[in-house]
């Protein structure tokens, strides 16, 4: 499977960075293709155009690269803290320049865009893993959980991805070596089970 793995957190030392190098390793090892992003390090730019709005719009040949590797993943991982119960506005700005019109989704014809979208991505497999300070209890008993709409419901339902898998991570700032490690080993689980295919060797829990 070709798989598109982004990751929005500005610091190499963070447990995104960690998550991601995982990730990659273990969907390596079961024989996948990864196409990886880590837009900080990238320095992508967030910023979108009135140029880009619509559908036939003027596309840069970077963001044009990512549209293109989005279309042909067969699976998607994204990786990023959970920031005012949003993604980090850098990886806002990739949502808003590469999941687009004709790319990830389109209107049927005589839709002015009033009605219900047509996913098509196809990816058929979205994970999300964020990390973050606040107990799951107090985030969805008094915030509601806002990055699962925005993931599950706003994006990857829309787009088509019939099967969406988040797992969030806390508390990070109080957690111990062993818990993170163990956060590893949980994040390399689900990533091969969800893409895993008939014929490839799993190379099981990591040490």
């Amino acid at each position: 499977m070709k798989i598109l793995v982004i990751l929005g957190h500005p610091d190499q030392l963070s447990f995104n960075h960690a998550i991601a190098s995982v990730i990659c390793e273990s969907l390596r090892a079961d024989g996948h293709s990864i196409m990886f992003h880590d837009l900080y390090a990238e320095g992508f730019d967030p910023v979108l155009t009135k140029e880009e709005i619509p559908e036939d719009g003027f596309i840069p040949d970077s963001i044009a690269r990512h549209c293109r590797e989005l279309q042909a993943a067969d699976g998607i991982v994204i990786i990023h803290p959970n920031w005012w119960g949003q993604p980090p506005a850098l990886l806002k700005g990739w949502i808003d320049r590469v999941i687009r019109p004709g790319i990830a989704y389109r209107f049927d014809e005589g839709d002015s865009g009033e009605g219900i979208p047509v996913g098509l991505l196809k990816a058929r497999t979205a994970v999300v893993f964020n990390t973050s300070n606040t107990p799951d209890e107090r985030e969805v008993a008094v915030f509601g959980d806002p990055l699962e709409m925005i993931w599950r419901r706003c994006i990857f339902d829309l787009c088509g991805v019939g099967t969406f898998c988040r797992r969030t991570f806390n508390v990070i700032i109080t957690s111990t070596l062993a818990q993170r490690r163990h956060w590893l080993n949980e994040a390399h689980d689900i990533v091969v089970d969800l893409f895993s295919e008939p014929g490839l060797e799993n190379t099981g829990p990591l040490d």
